[in-house]
């Protein structure tokens, strides 16, 4: 195939011709050689990657009750009457995107009013809370139940892997997010889910295979995974899940730690909050970090912090979406002091420590170019402006989505010779585009030399 006449690097005019899964060759009026594609003068650049998304609960959201930006319990109630009313009484109904400034900590009994005759599961925004309602609840077994499970609140923390083996739903499906994600010009994803074990590893391997997910993936995962003789996925680092209401002894994440490296992989340790962070520098400073360790989200970094990170050599893989979506709860929620900590991105680079982008889907926007803007602007929905100085230049924000999924923060992958054929054409040059960065720029998407999206 050849890509005519689109912009590689800055220079335009140049054809880019693909060959067995790679580029082949680029220059100018190359020779026809077998399909084509016209790039009307955009910009051909190298596919994004988007370094932390979790592909099962972002497939489970569009088939969901999405609750984050309801007004009110009226609000709530309005849309799951509207997903009662098609399904029969006894069905599942999952409700995402739950917080309680909307209308307070909800129950068992809240749920009851708002579900009578469905089993409903309701998602807390974190992730890290569901809360189901009676029907629900007596559908599962009682003989095991997990320590974070309340049954008379109807609250489960942490209990995604219990609640889906003892569930009799069906997994919803994985073509509709493959397809939505290569529009948006991605081409590999590396999925950071805690709970990831064979069988899930073994759904998504045969979602690549078929075509469902296109992108080439890479799995973290809480225990030891081994990658498949034909690639359908790469094994990333061991997922280290901290809460901070529940955060283990220092032992305990050295001994974490220890089965990674005895794994030979990296770990990616979830940091939200600063507590969460301290316990992390700690224990990297104890065991010692190596090349990949990551801390993941970087909710709060402290201004101290930031040089430990880079004297341990931390790569930082943050979600500047968060900013644009949540930012005005974060203005009126998080304590004044640490606003200025929050999902810092150029304070990291310019003390030298990497940074990588990524969407954390479902839990806010899989669209790269909304957390690109948001790289850029800094600036909620609501119009406040975040932390003006943690703000990135156009093409630095581009790049946060452009490393390799083994080392995001690393050097930015290219469109030259040899390079995979894994690209994103744009409607315009790069320029023009990063200009007013939108998924609607993208025209077509490659992953190894094949159109996933557009053409």
């Amino acid at each position: 195939m050849i890509v005519r006449n689109v912009e590689v690097e800055g220079r335009p005019g140049l054809d880019v011709r693909l060959d067995g899964g790679r580029i082949a060759e680029i220059g100018p009026k190359l020779a026809a050689r077998g399909d084509e594609i016209d790039g009307r003068g955009g910009a051909l650049i190298p596919g994004l990657c988007d370094h932390h998304i979790h592909l099962f609960g972002f497939a489970a959201r569009a088939d969901s009750v999405v609750l984050e930006d309801a007004a009110s319990l009226a609000d709530v109630a309005a849309r799951i009457a509207r997903a009662t009313a098609a399904r029969p009484p006894g069905a599942w109904i999952r409700a995402l995107g739950y917080h309680e400034t909307i209308a307070g900590d909800l129950t068992r009994a809240d749920l009851d009013r708002l579900a009578p005759r469905h089993r409903l599961r309701m998602q807390h925004q974190t992730g890290a809370l569901w809360v189901l309602n009676s029907m629900a609840l007596d559908s599962l077994p009682s003989h095991d139940d997990p320590a974070g499970l309340e049954r008379e609140t109807g609250r489960l923390w942490r209990g995604d892997a219990w609640l889906r083996a003892r569930m009799d739903a069906q997994p919803p499906p994985l073509a509709p997010i493959g397809r939505r994600l290569a529009s948006y010009g991605i081409t590999a994803l590396t999925d950071a889910s805690v709970t990831t074990d064979a069988d899930a590893a073994a759904r998504l391997a045969e979602a690549h295979r078929s075509g469902a997910l296109p992108q080439r993936l890479t799995l973290m995962s809480g225990g030891a995974l081994a990658a498949p003789a034909d690639g359908a996925y790469a094994v990333g680092p061991v997922k280290v899940l901290l809460d901070d209401h529940a955060l283990p002894d220092l032992d305990d994440f050295l001994a974490r730690i220890a089965d990674a490296r005895a794994w030979a992989r990296p770990v990616a340790v979830h940091c939200v909050t600063a507590g969460e962070l301290a316990l992390t520098l700690a224990a990297f400073g104890t065991a010692g970090a190596q090349v990949g360790d990551r801390v993941e989200h970087g909710g709060v970094i402290g201004a101290e912090a930031v040089g430990e990170l880079k004297a341990l050599g931390l790569t930082v893989v943050t979600q500047p979406a968060f900013i644009r979506e949540r930012g005005d709860r974060y203005a009126a929620q998080v304590d004044p002091a640490d606003q200025p900590d929050l999902y810092r991105c150029a304070s990291l680079r310019a003390a030298g420590v990497p940074v990588a982008a990524s969407s954390d889907a479902p839990y806010a926007s899989a669209d790269p170019w909304v957390g690109i803007r948001a790289a850029i602007d800094r600036t909620s929905i609501g119009g406040r402006v975040m932390c003006a100085g943690e703000a990135v230049d156009a093409a630095t924000a581009l790049s946060l989505y452009l490393g390799d999924p083994a080392d995001p923060g690393g050097p930015s992958r290219r469109v030259g010779v040899g390079a995979a054929a894994d690209l994103a054409l744009l409607d315009a040059p790069l320029r023009e585009v990063l200009a007013q960065p939108s998924a609607e720029r993208v025209r077509a998407t490659l992953v190894a030399g094949a159109v996933v999206s557009g053409g």
